[in-house]
């Protein structure tokens, strides 16, 4: 077995483990700041919406174009008067974007580039958006988000719990509000493939909170009938054993989405690969960090302000404090479960090592004495 695996398999059975309710705090903390920071980014810079939702043309030229990318943004902003995004392709042909202009306008703006590029206007391919269905498309992504939210969050409620479908939704907004931040301050266009990967990252998201969520609710029933674990120790317990599948799940996911990232919009100028890489990127390591960090600890905070929490949560330091006056040692974690080996509070304590077993009294009755056969 590997390292990882042993590691693991160490965790699921509670031999080793991070306290992350414990220092919840510190991760709330990061989490606001990361925030703070997308919002400033939103609020400061802006998203940079693409045509697809604010209306314009996309023109491409023949193959082999010998302009640079930076000369053709200027022949295009001033043909058109708007500014205008260039991305060289990978046959040699180059892709050029205006928003916000008049469709009826194209036909001049591409006569002006076929001048100033010295190619026939009827090699230059257009393509219209208008503002209209720019609007529409923008209305109808919002919509989908909109329901998608509301569909996870009543499944949550009605599979788990409110308090889980609470905790799900905040860390969802998290996730969607750092990516979208980040798109911001990186300046990436937001085009229909960014709202598919954002949709996307949403699931995955929701998929590895829900991994944690059902091993918690499996270790919580009739949590109140014992007295040797509050509900914080046993949603810590929950993250540690499903710990090593969260990295392992994401590392996998994430290999690849850098590639496209860092390798096709990067290394071979596909530019188009960035807008949904980037958002796949940024909101599987944003989901990842939440369903661990943010998620499990919000429930576990809203859990242990019930009464029955609290009480429990009493009865349990009460014990430990009893137990740590007699000099009794603390409770080993448990392998098979957070009460798997829980015994009455008047049992008496365990014998280690082997044990002596008093001789029967009717040992020996009715037998012959002497050597056995």
């Amino acid at each position: 077995m590997s390292k990882l695996g042993k590691l693991g398999a160490r965790l699921h059975h509670g031999e080793v483990g991070y306290d992350f309710i414990k220092n919840r705090k510190i991760w709330y903390g990061i989490s606001i700041l990361i925030t703070i920071t997308a919002i400033v980014g939103l609020a400061v810079r802006g998203l940079h919406m693409g045509i697809e939702f604010q209306g314009g043309a996309v023109f491409t030229t023949p193959k082999n174009m010998s302009a640079s990318v930076s000369q053709t943004e200027t022949y295009a902003e001033e043909a058109s008067g708007h500014d205008a995004i260039v991305q060289k392709l990978g046959d040699g042909s180059l892709r050029i974007q205006i928003a916000g202009i008049d469709t009826g306008k194209s036909d001049e703006i591409k006569d002006g580039l076929a001048k100033d590029l010295k190619v026939d206007a009827e090699k230059i391919n257009a393509d219209l958006v208008g503002p209209s269905w720019g609007d529409q498309i923008a209305n109808k992504a919002w919509q989908g988000l909109a329901i998608f939210m509301v569909l996870v969050v009543i499944y949550l409620a009605i599979a788990f719990e409110w308090r889980m479908a609470l905790a799900a939704f905040i860390a969802l907004i998290h996730d969607i509000t750092i990516t979208t931040g980040i798109y911001a301050l990186v300046g990436f266009e937001v085009t229909p493939g960014t709202v598919i990967g954002l949709l996307t990252i949403l699931g995955y998201s929701l998929y590895d909170t829900v991994v944690v969520f059902d091993s918690l609710k499996e270790q919580t029933k009739d949590i109140t009938k014992q007295t040797r674990w509050t509900y914080g120790e046993i949603a810590n317990r929950s993250i540690n054993s499903t710990l090593v599948r969260s990295i392992n799940t994401t590392v996998v996911a994430l290999l690849p989405v850098a590639g496209l990232l860092f390798i096709g919009g990067g290394v071979l100028g596909a530019g188009m690969l960035n807008d949904i890489s980037l958002s796949l990127f940024v909101g599987l390591a944003a989901g990842a960090y939440s369903s661990i960090f943010i998620a499990t600890p919000l429930v576990a905070d809203l859990k242990e302000a019930e009464p029955q929490m609290k009480a429990l949560k009493k009865r349990v330091l009460a014990k430990r404090a009893q137990a740590a006056a007699k000099g009794e040692p603390a409770e080993a974690a448990v392998a098979d479960g957070p009460y798997a080996d829980d015994e009455p509070e008047d049992a008496a304590p365990a014998v280690v090592g082997p044990r002596n077993q008093p001789a029967s009294r009717t040992r020996g009755r009715g037998r012959p004495s002497g050597k056995r056969r």
